[in-house]
């Protein structure tokens, strides 16, 4: 069903002025208003055709954004997890102002299955999945089953598909470059014990830059512990230092850093002049440890406006080939190394 703005104040019961500001991202519309068209809209796939002085450029009015809950980094509280929340937000952001809106569909494992099935039935707009933890099997099932999808934080080189992901091996590579450059030759690796493309991407990056100065990381110089949690309880330091400590360790994820940072200081362990560490990500509270943590920054603003690029691409133009995209991260230099 094709409808116009008339259709859209007639169904939701308001004016039609009241519709072009809301998808105009204009303000005069109160939030009930407003919400009450962009629920019209959604339901019945509105695509408005919006003009500029030089050209006319079609404008994703509403965007899915499905995440598939698992027992991985996805779980109940991922949305308190610093990326997360900063890629959503940005995601949200962009898609408002062109007065559009960014839905959120959170699914169990389980259920994925049947909520293809009923989004497929009531696709209207784009979707966006968030691909951290899912697994071949699962984006190729999303892949057959929706239209005009984009995964993201994510990357899988046998499905046809876009893709929008960070530099994983590029960021993790950066970091094995600059702990070698400051002479460290005892080097140590602290990996999730959640195993995702993002980190095995990171170990390879890590090794290969190690491997280039002919140097191996110690199996006993090699921890792993949950990617997702601050508090140093679990983490095994005095076992750590009687075994004997690596000069450096590279962490991946800065979660892991800012947990070993917190457990070397209630082993009196000085960092860096006893034990240098380097993290992933450069979450916010990256800068607030002490001391603050030397880190791999990730463009997550960048990666949701790619993310988006791609799939208005995907709908809106003719003989679209899927684009995998890698976005580079930098290095962010700080006192932990």
């Amino acid at each position: 069903m094709t409808i116009k703005m008339d259709d859209i104040a007639r169904l939701a019961n308001v004016s039609k002025s009241a519709v072009s500001l809301a998808l105009n991202g204009k303000d005069g519309v109160s939030q009930e208003t407003r919400d009450k068209i962009f629920d019209v809209v959604n339901k019945y796939g509105y695509k408005p055709l919006r003009k500029s002085k030089k050209n006319t450029t079609k404008v994703i009015t509403s965007v899915n954004f499905l995440v598939v809950k698992t027992s991985g980094l996805i779980s109940g509280n991922y949305r308190s997890l610093p990326f997360f929340d900063s890629l959503i937000s940005s995601l949200s952001e962009k898609v408002s102002e062109t007065g559009g809106s960014l839905k959120i569909m959170t699914t169990e494992n389980e259920n994925l299955s049947q909520t293809l099935e009923e989004m497929k039935k009531n696709q209207g707009g784009g979707t966006i999945v968030l691909g951290t933890d899912l697994n071949n099997e699962q984006a190729n099932l999303i892949n057959e089953k929706l239209n005009n999808i984009v995964f993201v934080d994510t990357y899988f080189d046998n499905i046809t598909a876009d893709f929008v992901t960070m530099d994983n091996y590029q960021g993790a590579s950066l970091a094995g470059k600059y702990i070698l450059s400051k002479g460290y030759k005892r080097i140590g690796y602290f990996a999730s014990d959640k195993i995702i493309s993002n980190f095995i991407e990171r170990r390879r990056g890590f090794r290969s830059a190690l491997k280039d100065a002919s140097i191996d990381i110690d199996n006993k110089y090699f921890y792993s512990v949950s990617p997702t949690k601050i508090d140093p309880q679990g983490l095994d330091i005095k076992k750590m230092k009687k075994d004997g400590l690596p000069d450096a360790i590279f962490c991946e994820d800065d979660y892991i850093a800012i947990r070993l940072i917190k457990a070397a200081e209630q082993e009196n362990i000085k960092v860096p002049k006893q034990l240098a560490i380097i993290g992933f990500d450069d979450i916010y509270e990256s800068s607030l440890i002490s001391p603050e943590l030397t880190t791999i920054h990730v463009p997550v603003s960048q990666m949701a406006n790619q993310a988006l690029s791609q799939l208005q691409k995907r709908m809106y133009s003719t003989n679209w080939a899927p684009q995998k995209t890698l976005i580079a991260t930098k290095l962010i230099k700080r006192r932990s190394l």
